[in-house]
């Protein structure tokens, strides 16, 4: 058995402790937060009698047996966190993004270059049924030729209502593209390789605050692509990514649901199955600890979606290379 800690114990981590308790390679160690009664609960839902509670993550880290963390805390906790588990010789899950700078991420993806412990990323757009098959039929020329990517985000509350953490408010480590955007801009990655070039207009709530208001375009491996996000708007929520071609247009919504030529004539449903990414993370990263393989997102794939991040919110209109030394946010 793996035994694993986590640390971070709000929503998400709740899910990753609900997918380890009914993994049969991970057991729950240990679970940390800042709030002793979250760790509490999280233990005693989803832990056994021998998983042990702390408030602090170098306590969880030197838990004697313990090989994996998971870490779930807010995107600037991240590189201490991570830091601190490689050093005790853990392997290591971080949430995404990878942190709240690109400049983090290298430093994380160099930390874990110095080490031979398993170290990934929780995209899941990597193991979802519905992108994987987008992958596979722009890949095979179902659409002909790419000709645009359009990412559609639409939060008529933001942060949304089941997110109860201010963090996400803030133009620090919060705000939609950090906590969205990334997946569908990892997704782009994967059907087209690095984005080379972005340019971007993104209004914000107020000083300091999210971007609520983003209109932009990307390229990658010649296909050009839009960014369109709103915030605070009436209307339904939306996230989803079209590849539109000369033949035919690819979608995916609700975050699994793929749809062939969505809004015209003869349209069809390819793909209607959630899957169980969580697990599929999880059994991957087994495989890479037990030195079978895996196919895990690397620090390297997180840090190049940060980096067109950063390069979106530097952009103020002009034409940004991610990667190149954007100032910060």
């Amino acid at each position: 058995m793996i035994q694993i800690g986590i640390v971070g114990c709000g929503v998400i981590g709740n899910r990753l402790a609900a997918a380890i308790a009914d993994h049969d390679r991970f057991e729950l160690a240990a679970a940390c937060d800042l709030d002793a009664d979250r760790a509490a609960s999280l233990a005693a839902d989803h832990g056994t009698d021998r998983t042990a509670t702390t408030t602090d993550h170098e306590a969880l880290v030197d838990t004697d047996g313990l090989d994996a963390v998971y870490v779930g805390v807010p995107p600037l906790a991240h590189r201490d966190v991570v830091a601190d588990a490689l050093a005790a010789d853990r392997h290591v899950i971080c949430e995404k993004p990878i942190a709240a700078d690109a400049e983090t991420g290298r430093e994380l993806v160099s930390l874990a270059e110095e080490t031979d412990r398993v170290t990934a990323v929780n995209l899941p757009f990597r193991y979802t049924p519905g992108f994987f098959r987008l992958r596979e039929l722009v890949d095979s020329g179902e659409v002909g030729d790419p000709r645009r990517a359009e990412l559609r985000f639409r939060f008529p509350e933001w942060p949304r209502e089941w997110q109860d953490v201010s963090w996400l408010e803030s133009r620090e480590q919060g705000g939609p593209l950090r906590e969205v955007g990334t997946h569908f801009l990892f997704g782009v990655q994967e059907l087209f390789g690095p984005i080379e070039a972005v340019s971007a207009d993104v209004g914000y709530a107020g000083p300091e605050r999210y971007e609520d208001d983003v209109v932009g375009t990307f390229r990658a491996d010649g296909v050009r692509g839009t960014i369109d996000l709103l915030c605070d708007h009436e209307g339904e929520e939306e996230n989803s990514v079209t590849v539109v071609g000369d033949e035919a247009s690819l979608s995916l919504t609700e975050w699994y649901r793929l749809v062939r030529d969505r809004g015209r004539e003869g349209e069809a449903t390819l793909v209607d199955e959630r899957g169980d990414t969580v697990r599929a993370l999880l059994t991957e990263f087994a495989g890479a600890v037990d030195g079978d393989g895996g196919d895990l997102v690397s620090f390297g794939e997180a840090t190049r979606v940060q980096e067109v991040l950063d390069a979106v919110h530097a952009s103020e209109g002009d034409r940004v290379r991610p990667g190149a030394d954007t100032g910060g946010r």
